[in-house]
């Protein structure tokens, strides 16, 4: 029997349990997006150049033994004796793999891969030939990197190993607790016109059971003529992107292709998808594709790479009216070179302001935008050491969802564009000789802070303070009874920052998550503290929203944060 004298403390505890359930379902809610994606942090790896897990699926005898023609190792040569490389090299689905424990002990949660589909077997004989430093020229290169797909429904044989094809790709990954982005192309298939002689393969489509759908005959596409050749009905004209061969958006025929074979590929285990090119098609296309994708799999995410530095030009694709499709965040990218790369002219904090669009601004939802300071496609970020710590502090504690390209945790190539090494081995040598790396152990630092922190992931941003070298603000998450404020201090300069911080702070007993231990701060008082050269530091509240001129600025920004 239960002792009678319990039952007025058990009965005043429930009560007690019930206010605050009731205070929590009162209390309003705060953040900058509910999307599941947003606690992710991403890491891209270009899968040939990462890790050749499995010399066994290299096909080195590819093209023959013809030097125009073969694919594996084809070196363009550079100054001072370096190199590029547009052939194969060897990484893979094994190569990644093996390297899990390397990428999540740096923080990341997921990993984007490029293009899986089927790829020509041997080197383009048309086009402009491949120089060091060169753009859009194609003569020499092959389809290592994924976006020159001729069936989208074939796994290209470079890539998978005995028992791990894409699905058992995926499903490992998953059992590491990775999540898989995959990366997909919508406007082209492979190079198609120019050659001097037709190569077989280039320039055609074919469907699942390997029927040949399309096929561009080498002919330039003012030349086609699909009323009356079927095989020209997939591609349009003028010639847009190099010599590639460019999707006819009109044909509900090529919809139905596209759609079919990333629902498979969906099916298989990704849990994202990256959209090539995606402001080469237009919008109607997008949102028909992304509904049948979301009919599928409700709630997947996406995001489009569309190379504009102009907000408003990217922002139309995450409208609801044009699919909800995230973009990579090239505006922020653009200022983030200038603020923390090795320019003539240093810029401070201040440049990145403009760029968030924390309150109006073109985009649906800023919050979701995948934040990023270099890629495949453009030169790595040119900076010191020291300038990638500080991008990176800015990255895993600022608004969106960062994505940072391999290598870049230890200045791998830095500053050096498309065919100068921007997309060099990185190998397995250098993943080992990483750790303990400075840009790579201050970067775990704060990626983990990141994962550990629902502020840091789906908060509302509100700046305090971004001016020359130093830059504070909060992230604040409050819903469903999770209530976290995070004050960020960060310090781009060489020497150690005194910062005291006043404005909307909440009292209470804020914890350091970098430098560990506690400060409580009073009603009315400030926070008072010194942050190293080229650091960072998070002070945590774990506790609901109370004071009144924070509540007021949250409660401005939830009804601003939305324009479309």
């Amino acid at each position: 029997m239960p002792n009678p004298k319990f039952r007025p403390l058990a009965a005043t505890l429930l009560a007690v349990l019930s206010a605050q359930a009731a205070a929590a379902d009162r209390a309003p809610d705060y953040y900058g997006t509910l999307e599941p994606f947003a606690s992710e942090s991403v890491y891209f790896v270009v899968t040939d150049r990462f890790v050749n897990g499995d010399t066994g699926n290299d096909h080195r005898e590819q093209g023959g033994p013809d030097p125009a023609t073969r694919s594996f190792d084809r070196p363009v040569p550079g100054p001072d004796g370096e190199t590029d490389n547009i052939g194969y090299l060897g990484g893979d689905f094994k190569g990644v793999l093996d390297n899990v424990g390397y990428i999540r002990d740096m923080g990341f949660t997921a990993v984007w891969i490029t293009p899986i589909v089927d790829q020509p077997d041997a080197a383009f004989t048309g086009g402009k030939p491949v120089s060091w430093g060169s753009f859009w020229t194609d003569q020499g290169k092959t389809g290592y990197h994924g976006y020159w797909g001729v069936n989208f429904y074939k796994l290209d044989e470079h890539l998978p190993s005995p028992g791990l094809d894409f699905a058992g790709f995926t499903k490992a990954m998953h059992g590491q607790d990775m999540k898989v982005v995959l990366d997909i192309v919508g406007n082209h298939a492979s190079p198609a016109f120019s050659m001097p002689k037709s190569q077989p393969e280039f320039g055609k489509v074919y469907d699942r059971d390997g029927k040949l759908l399309a096929d561009h005959q080498n002919l330039p596409p003012e030349k086609l003529d699909p009323e009356h050749n079927p095989l020209h009905a997939f591609y349009r004209s003028p010639a847009e992107i190099a010599e590639l061969a460019s999707f006819n958006d009109g044909n509900p025929a090529v919809l139905d292709y596209l759609s079919g074979a990333y629902l498979q590929w969906l099916g298989q285990g990704a849990d994202a998808l990256r959209i090539d090119t995606i402001g080469w098609m237009p919008h109607t296309f997008w949102k028909q594709f992304a509904d049948r994708m979301r009919a599928q799999r409700p709630g997947l995410f996406m995001f489009g790479e569309n190379f504009e530095y102009d907000p408003d030009k990217i922002a139309p694709h995450t409208w609801a009216k044009n699919g909800s499709i995230s973009v990579l965040d090239f505006p922020m990218k653009e200022r983030m070179a200038q603020v923390f790369g090795r320019g003539d002219k240093p810029h401070g904090y201040e440049n990145l302001q403009p760029r968030l669009y924390l309150q109006g601004g073109p985009y649906a939802n800023p919050y979701e935008l995948m934040t990023f300071y270099d890629n495949h496609d453009m030169p790595r970020l040119d900076a010191s050491d020291e300038g990638f710590i500080d991008a990176n502090n800015w990255l895993f504690t600022a608004r969106g969802i960062p994505v940072i390209y391999y290598g870049s945790e230890v200045g791998f190539m830095r500053g050096r564009a498309e065919h100068a090494g921007n997309r060099n081995y990185f190998g397995q040598e250098r993943v080992d000789a990483a750790v303990g790396n400075p840009i790579r152990e201050n970067l775990k630092r704060i990626a983990k802070v990141r994962a550990a922190s629902p502020a840091l992931q789906r908060g509302v941003q509100l700046d305090v303070l971004l001016k020359a070298d130093k830059a504070a603000f909060y992230r604040v998450y409050q819903h469903q009874g999770v209530s976290q404020i995070a004050l960020v201090l960060l310090n781009k300069g060489d020497q150690p920052a005194q910062f005291e911080v006043k404005r909307w702070l909440q009292a209470g007993r804020w914890k350091a998550a970098i430098g560990g231990g506690e400060l409580n701060v009073a009603e009315g008082k400030a926070l008072n503290t010194t942050v190293p050269g080229h650091g960072v530091e998070v002070y945590l509240l774990d506790a609901p929203v109370q004071r009144a001129d924070l509540r007021r600025e949250l409660d401005t920004a939830m009804r601003t944060k939305r324009p479309q």
